[in-house]
């Protein structure tokens, strides 16, 4: 499986949506960067992915982006092959 990185913030509700999503297809680590308790990662966030809204979310190198974009790709059939699970 793929690692999974999601920049986030405690209260996000997007962010919890997000995380849910991931669990429920098999992701049992997420490796979160709180850019509240670190704001030099919103910097950092930012330079990467050119967005400033979380969570913004990278699947390996792949950034996915926010939460309505990792809805759509599980939606269209390419969440899964891009955490790296094949079809049985």
């Amino acid at each position: 499986m793929q690692p999974v990185k999601m920049y986030t913030t405690a209260v996000c509700p997007y962010c919890i949506r997000a995380k849910q999503l991931l669990k429920a297809r098999g992701v049992e680590q997420i490796e979160e960067i709180r850019i509240d308790a670190d704001p030099s990662q919103r910097d950092q966030m930012m330079s990467l992915t050119g967005r400033r809204t979380v969570p913004q979310i990278f699947i390996g190198e792949t950034h996915v982006g926010g939460c309505d974009d990792l809805m759509a790709l599980d939606a269209q059939g390419g969440l899964m092959p891009l955490l790296g699970h094949t079809p049985a």
